[in-house]
C-alpha cells in the first residue's frame, strides 16, 4: 500500500476524531460479543433446578441492553470515521485541484482534459472509500477476531484449533484475489478516463459534431469505448462474485466441523450447550469479519490503484514555480530577448531560433508574418507561460526566472488568439483579476475600471443591449456571445486591469473592420506609455504601431516602421497586397451581389 501511505497527512488534523472512533470500535465489538457469552449463562441457567422467570428475565434484558449499546457505539463510530473519511475526500480533492493550477502548458499539452477530470472525480472517492469504510472495517475485523478467538479458546482450545484450519487458508486466498482487482480496477479507471475524455470533448466540440454531420458516428465510438468498459467491470465482478463464495466456503467447513466435534461434546458432557451455543455465536461473529476481509481488501486494492494515478499527477512539478521569485516593486515594462531559442516538448523543430530583441518601455510593437512563423510562441515566453529552450528573456533587466510568476503576470494583460470566457456574468469576467469581481446588473455599481476598458473595447453598447446587462450569465465559453463579442470581452478584461504590457495576439480576427478601426482608436489613448505587443494580419491593426517586426521560420527578419517596410519588406509588402487583394474581391463580391438577381449573386462575378 505504497500509495496509500501518501494520505496518512490527511488525518492529521481530524486525528482526535480518529482515536474517538477507533476506540468506539472496540467498545462496539465489547458489546457484541459479550451478547453470546450472556445467552450462555441464560442457556446454563434454564438447566439450574433452581432458576426463575425473573433471573431469565434479567438475562434477557441484559441481552437487549448489550445490543442497544452496541448500536449507539456502532452509530458513534459510523459517523466518526465515514464523516472524516468525506473531510479527508474534500481535502485530497482542494489539494489536487490545487495543484492542477499550478501546473505549466506542458503538462496541459500532454495530458487529456477527461483523464484529469476522471482522477479528480473517480479515483478520489475510491480513495476515500479506502481511508474511511475500508479502515473502520480492517480494525473492526482486528478486534473482532481477537476477541471471538480469544472467547473461543476460553470456551474450547480443541474446537478452537479445528476452526482454525480452514483459515489458515484465509491469508494466500486473501493475497491472490488482491493482486487480481488491482490490477483489473486499474485497467477499469483507465478506460474510465478514456470514456470522460470521449463525452467532454464531445460536449465542447458539440456544434463541430453537428455541423459535419458526425452524430452516429461519434456515437458509435462512444458505444464501443462504454462496451469495453462494461466488460472490465464485469469481469471485476466475476473476480469478486468468486471471492466472497470462497470465502464463505471456508467459513461453512469450520462451521461444519464445530456442529460435528462440539456435538459430540455436548453429548459425552466435555461442553455445556450453553457453551456450545455460545461458541456457534462467536463464530457466526468470526465469519463476518473474515468475509467483509475480502471486500476491505477490493477497497484497500481499488484505494490503492486510485491513489497511485492521482499521485502521478501530485508528483509532477511544474516548469514555473509560483510562489517563487523576488516581486516587482515598479514595474517599467522594458522587455528583452537574448539569444532566445525555442522548441516544443517532444517535437525535434525550433519554433523560435536564436532570436535577440529589445522592447523598450512604452513603446508599441506590432508582430507580423506567415502562419506558423513564431509569433504566437514569442509573445508566450513573456508571460512565462512557456520558458525557453535556450537563452534568457529579462523584464526591466532581469532574468523572468529571477521573478515570482504570479506577480510577474500581475503586470501583464494578454489577451489570446482562443478566447475563453467562464460560466458566469459579464462583470465577473470582465472584473477577473481585480479586488471584488463585480456582479451587477445594466452597469449599475459596476467597477469603473471595467466600464472604462468595455468602452474602449466597443463591448459597452452590445452589452447595454442584453436584458440584465452587465450581470448577463453567460453559457459554456460564453457561447451566446458572437466571436467578435467574445474577442471584445477578452481584450475589455485584459484592459481592467490597467496592465504595465499589453499583449494582443490576434485579439481582432473576429471583429469586422468598421469595429476594428474604433477599437484601434480607442486603444491608442490606453495604450500611450504602456508597452504594447500586437499581433495581427491586418495591416490597419499594426501599421500605426512604433515598430513593426517581420517574423518567418522563427526568425525576426526585418524590423521598421510601416512606410519603411512598404519599401524594403518583401513579406510584409506581400502580406499587404494579399489583404488588400482579399479586400477588393470581398468587395467585388458584394457589388456583384447587389446589382444581380439573389438567385444569380456570386461572390466574384462571372
Amino acid at each position: 500500500m505504497t500509495h496509500l501511505r501518501t494520505v496518512l497527512p490527511y488525518f492529521r488534523p481530524y486525528a482526535a476524531g480518529l482515536t474517538a472512533g477507533i476506540v468506539l470500535v472496540v467498545v462496539s465489538n465489547g458489546f457484541s460479543v459479550a451478547g453470546p457469552w450472556v445467552m450462555r449463562l441464560a442457556i446454563d441457567a434454564i438447566e439450574s433446578p433452581d432458576v426463575t422467570r425473573g433471573r431469565i428475565l434479567e438475562y434477557a434484558g441484559l441481552i437487549v441492553g448489550l445490543a442497544i449499546a452496541g448500536g449507539v457505539t456502532r452509530f458513534g463510530m459510523r459517523q466518526l470515521l465515514n464523516g472524516i473519511s468525506r473531510r479527508v475526500e474534500c481535502d485530497l480533492r482542494a489539494d489536487f485541484f490545487r495543484h492542477l493550477l499550478r501546473l505549466d502548458a506542458v503538462f496541459y499539452g500532454r495530458e487529456r482534459t477527461g483523464d484529469i477530470m476522471s482522477r479528480a472525480t473517480n479515483d478520489t472517492l475510491a480513495v476515500r472509500q479506502a481511508v474511511g469504510p475500508a479502515v473502520m472495517y480492517a480494525v473492526n475485523t482486528a478486534v473482532m477476531s481477537t476477541l471471538t478467538l480469544a472467547l473461543m479458546a476460553l470456551t474450547s482450545p480443541r474446537l478452537t484449533a479445528l476452526v482454525l484450519i480452514p483459515m489458515l487458508l484465509l491469508p494466500p486466498v486473501v493475497r491472490g484475489f488482491g493482486r487480481v482487482i488491482h490490477r483489473r480496477f486499474e485497467r477499469i479507471q483507465e478506460q474510465f478516463s478514456t470514456m470522460s475524455t470521449q463525452v467532454q470533448e464531445n460536449l465542447t466540440g458539440v456544434r463541430v459534431v453537428r455541423a459535419y454531420v458526425q452524430e452516429a458516428d461519434q456515437e458509435r465510438r462512444f458505444g464501443a469505448i462504454n462496451r469495453e468498459y462494461m466488460d472490465r467491470n464485469i469481469f471485476l465482478v466475476k473476480v469478486q462474485g468468486l471471492f466472497h463464495p470462497v470465502l464463505g466456503l471456508l467459513t461453512g467447513a469450520a462451521m461444519a466441523l464445530v456442529v460435528w466435534v462440539g456435538g459430540g461434546q455436548v453429548m459425552t458432557g466435555a461442553l455445556s450447550a450453553g457453551d456450545l451455543v455460545a461458541f456457534i455465536f462467536w463464530l457466526n461473529q468470526l465469519a463476518w469479519p473474515m468475509i467483509a476481509l475480502g471486500w476491505v481488501v477490493n477497497l484497500f486494492q481499488r484505494g490503492e490503484a486510485s491513489m497511485g494515478r492521482i499521485n502521478a499527477i501530485l508528483h509532477s512539478d511544474p516548469a514555473v514555480e509560483p510562489g517563487i521569485g523576488r516581486p516587482i516593486p515598479a514595474p517599467r515594462g522594458r522587455i528583452e530577448f537574448r539569444d532566445v531559442a525555442f522548441r516544443y516538448p517532444d517535437t525535434g523543430r525550433d519554433v523560435l531560433k536564436r532570436l535577440s530583441l529589445t522592447i523598450r518601455e512604452g513603446e508599441a510593437v506590432a508582430i507580423v508574418g506567415p502562419t506558423g512563423s513564431g509569433k504566437s510562441t514569442l509573445v508566450s515566453l513573456i508571460p512565462r507561460i512557456y520558458d525557453p529552450t535556450r537563452g534568457q528573456v529579462l523584464f526591466d533587466g532581469i532574468p523572468l526566472p529571477h521573478y515570482d510568476p504570479v506577480r510577474l503576470r500581475r503586470t501583464i494583460g494578454m489577451v489570446p488568439q482562443d478566447t475563453f470566457l467562464f460560466s458566469e456574468t459579464i462583470a465577473s469576467n470582465l472584473g477577473m483579476g481585480l479586488a471584488g469581481r463585480p456582479e451587477t446588473q445594466a452597469g449599475e455599481g459596476l467597477d469603473s475600471r471595467v466600464r472604462e476598458a468595455s468602452e474602449t473595447a466597443q463591448l459597452h453598447a452590445s452589452v447595454a443591449g442584453l436584458p440584465r446587462g452587465y450581470g448577463t450569465r453567460l453559457g459554456e465559453r460564453g457561447i451566446n456571445l458572437s466571436g467578435g463579442q467574445k474577442q471584445r470581452a477578452a481584450l475589455a478584461r485584459a484592459l481592467a486591469r490597467d496592465p504595465c504590457v499589453l499583449i494582443l495576439d490576434d485579439a481582432l480576427s473576429a471583429v469586422d473592420t468598421e469595429t476594428e478601426s474604433r477599437i484601434l482608436s480607442g486603444l491608442r489613448d490606453s495604450l500611450r506609455g504602456r508597452t504594447s505587443l500586437v499581433i495581427s494580419h491586418r495591416v490597419t491593426a499594426v501599421m500605426h504601431a512604433d515598430r513593426i517586426l517581420v517574423m518567418d521560420e522563427g526568425e525576426i527578419v526585418e524590423e521598421g516602421t510601416h512606410e519603411e517596410l512598404l519599401t524594403e519588406s518583401v513579406i510584409y509588402r506581400t502580406l499587404l497586397d494579399r489583404q488588400i487583394l482579399e479586400h477588393s474581391l470581398v468587395q467585388e463580391g458584394v457589388a456583384v451581389g447587389a446589382g444581380a438577381g439573389a438567385a444569380e449573386a456570386v461572390p466574384f462575378g462571372r
